[in-house]
């Protein structure tokens, strides 16, 4: 079923109201009404659409008319002569006009070209569609992808910073130790390099933030403002229906791309008998008018219509020989045919694969978050531990640092995986060609 854009466009591009963080769905519909990529597969989806009344039209009456008028000056002798070169006058220094009309109206009766050239086009505007819907389900897909990026972004750069405090305070109270005599100057000069190099991951944490932000600008068109952030209490269910066989059958028969490509081999098919048709005979029916008048100057009265005249008829076309240009013709419609049918094979292998990894990837995502979140509630309680020992003299400066990057690194890790967890949900549908509008609200909802 083809959408009609433009109330689409018309009823989602409302921006977001002023002072209200923006959403999911807010990046969504501004994507909807100005993304570049998704416009030019609407723009050539009806582009290739218009190729099934072009192809019609060979099979539906032609009608023409034409209207000829002629002015004849006489010769060199004196003669007048008409269209035809009959001589209707001898006196000198005149002209004589005629006007000519026609008309033509044909009909194909039997042209097995024309009509597999119209099957072939109705297949590929079926292809067409089918890859302007996989634009649209890669859509949502990107917007999402694009979204977390820059919540990951977010998080880095918030973890960076407390990350760049931590080794701030522990280098200001190695400095004050080691003025009271508490510490070696060693211990001043490790803690002060940790600190300056963590500075140096913030600075490039923001970086890649400004990026982010400009990566989802690109597909909204729109500035990013403040987002919402994904939830705490993230639900990580197995996907439904928990098999990985029936989401490959699924990709296999839903995938949109694998449909496009299908159905392009459909119109090569088509394309083929076309070409094979070029050694058949077509039939066509014609009615034909003509009606010719003509006046002279050098004879006065005499000018007038001569009777119209009608044809009818039938014409039988049989093909001979046109140098080998069928023949040829019918080789290049095959060897397009089995070059579809390998990107055909293509698409099915990648929508399986794709199909199964993001499956697992969501099965063991479960665990990869719960696994993740534990660590760094563990890693907080051994940054508290250790900060405790090296204030007594029981735990060395380095253990303080170690158990700040550990912590930090599973920071990191905890926010990485539990966005990807979600969007791995969304491109397991994507795979199997079911995701909608809908999944991309069941995310929103997310988000707080």
């Amino acid at each position: 079923m083809r959408l009609k854009l433009l109330p689409v466009l018309l009823l989602l591009a409302v921006a977001p109201l002023p002072g209200r963080a923006e959403d999911l769905m807010d990046a969504y519909r501004q994507a909807v009404a100005n993304d570049p990529v998704l416009a030019t597969a609407d723009a050539q989806r009806l582009m290739v659409a218009e190729g099934v009344p072009i192809a019609r039209s060979a099979l539906l009456p032609q009608l023409s008319a034409g209207l000829q008028l002629n002015q004849i000056h006489s010769g060199g002798n004196g003669q007048t002569t008409n269209s035809s070169g009959n001589i209707i006058s001898t006196a000198g220094g005149g002209h004589t006009r005629d006007r000519n009309f026609t008309g033509n109206l044909s009909q194909s009766i039997i042209d097995l070209s024309a009509i597999a050239n119209l099957r072939a086009a109705h297949a590929a505007d079926d292809a067409q569609e089918q890859t302007y819907q996989a634009a649209l389900q890669n859509l949502y897909v990107r917007v999402a992808n694009a979204y977390f990026n820059v919540l990951v972004s977010e998080d880095m750069v918030g973890i960076n910073r407390a990350y760049e405090d931590a080794y701030k305070q522990e280098y200001d109270q190695t400095s004050t130790r080691f003025k009271n005599g508490l510490s070696m100057a060693a211990d001043v000069s490790q803690s002060k390099a940790l600190y300056l190099y963590i500075k140096a991951q913030r600075i490039g944490a923001e970086d890649s933030l400004k990026d982010a932000r400009r990566a989802l600008q690109q597909i909204t068109g729109k500035p990013v403002g403040t987002l919402l952030k994904l939830r705490d209490d993230l639900p990580t269910e197995a996907p439904q229906p928990n098999d990985e066989k029936a989401w490959v059958d699924a990709a296999l028969k839903t995938n949109p791309a694998v449909l496009a490509a299908r159905y392009a081999v459909s119109s090569d098919e088509h394309k083929v008998s076309a070409a094979r048709a070029g050694h058949l005979p077509t039939l066509t029916a014609g009615v034909g008018y003509n009606k010719f008048g003509q006046w002279s100057n050098t004879a006065p009265g005499t000018g007038a219509y001569g009777p119209a005249t009608t044809t009818v008829g039938l014409t039988l076309t049989v093909p001979l020989f046109s140098g080998g240009l069928t023949h040829a013709r019918v080789k290049q419609a095959l060897y397009q045919r089995d070059a579809d049918e390998g990107v055909l094979e293509s698409q099915r292998r990648q929508a399986a694969r794709d199909a199964a990894n993001y499956f697992n990837l969501v099965q063991d995502g479960i665990e990869q978050v719960a696994s993740a979140r534990d660590s760094v509630e563990a890693a907080e309680k051994t940054v508290t531990s250790m900060r405790a020992g090296y204030s007594i003299g029981t735990q060395s400066l380095t253990s303080v640092v170690i158990a700040i990057q550990y912590l930090a690194n599973m920071q990191s890790e905890y926010t990485v995986v539990r966005h990807q967890f979600i969007l791995n949900k969304l491109l397991l549908k994507q795979a199997a060609g079911t995701i909608d509008m809908s999944d991309l609200q069941a995310v929103n909802g997310l988000l707080k």
